[in-house]
C-alpha cells in the first residue's frame, strides 16, 4: 500500500494560502489604523475622519473595497478592530465571539463563485469582520498562531502577520527594532 506524505508535513510548516493571508493582513490594517493607542513609542491620535484615514490606508495596501465605505462603516470597523486585536495575543475566546457575532459562515458568492465567510446580504463591516476573523482563526487552527504578533518594543501596540519562514520577526518595523536595541544597549551600559 503506497503512502502519500503531504509536502507541508515534511518541513513541519502549514500552508497559509493567499486568501487567508490577504484577510489576515486586512485584520492587521484595521487594528493598526483604527484601534491602537500607542505606535513606535508615541501616543496615536485617533483620526478626525475615520473613513478618509481608512480609505487612504486601504489604497496604500492595494485593498479595494467591493463598495464605497461610509462614515458608519468606518465607525463599525473601528469596533471590529477592537474585537480582532485580542487574537494577536492568542485570545481565541474573543475571536470565537467575533466569528459568531458577525455571522461567519462559508459560502460562495458572485459569478464566477468565490469563497467568502459571510452571508450574501451581510453589511460591509460584518462581511469584513467575518472574513478577517475566519482568516485569523484559520491561521491559528493550522498551528501557525505564533505568526499573529504584537510588536515587542516598549510603547508600541502595533500588530503584524509574521510571514518569515521561521517566525522570527519581533517588531512591527525597523524603527521599533532600532529603539529596542538602543534601549537594551543603554541598559547594558548602565549595568
Amino acid at each position: 500500500m503506497p503512502v502519500t506524505i503531504e509536502a507541508w508535513r515534511i518541513t513541519g510548516q502549514s500552508q497559509i494560502d493567499s486568501y487567508v493571508g490577504r484577510w489576515a493582513e486586512l485584520a492587521v490594517l484595521l487594528v493598526n489604523e483604527l484601534h491602537v493607542k500607542r505606535a513606535r513609542g508615541r501616543p496615536v491620535t485617533p483620526p478626525d475622519n475615520r473613513r478618509a484615514a481608512l480609505e487612504e490606508a486601504l489604497r496604500a495596501h492595494d485593498w479595494t473595497p467591493g463598495r464605497p465605505l461610509t462614515d458608519a462603516d468606518a465607525d463599525r470597523l473601528a469596533g471590529v478592530a477592537a474585537e480582532l486585536h485580542p487574537a494577536f495575543a492568542g485570545d481565541v475566546t474573543a475571536l470565537n465571539q467575533a466569528l459568531v457575532r458577525h455571522g461567519a459562515v462559508p459560502s460562495l458568492h458572485g459569478d464566477p463563485p468565490r469563497l467568502a465567510f459571510h452571508g450574501a446580504g451581510a453589511s460591509l463591516p460584518d462581511a469584513w469582520a467575518a472574513d478577517a476573523a475566519t482568516a485569523l482563526a484559520m491561521v491559528i487552527g493550522v498551528g501557525q498562531g505564533e505568526r499573529l504578533r504584537s510588536c515587542e518594543a516598549g510603547g508600541c501596540e502595533l500588530v503584524f502577520f509574521d510571514v518569515t519562514k521561521n517566525t522570527s520577526r519581533r517588531f512591527c518595523g525597523l524603527s521599533c527594532q532600532n529603539r529596542a536595541k538602543a534601549s537594551a544597549y543603554r541598559a547594558r551600559r548602565r549595568a
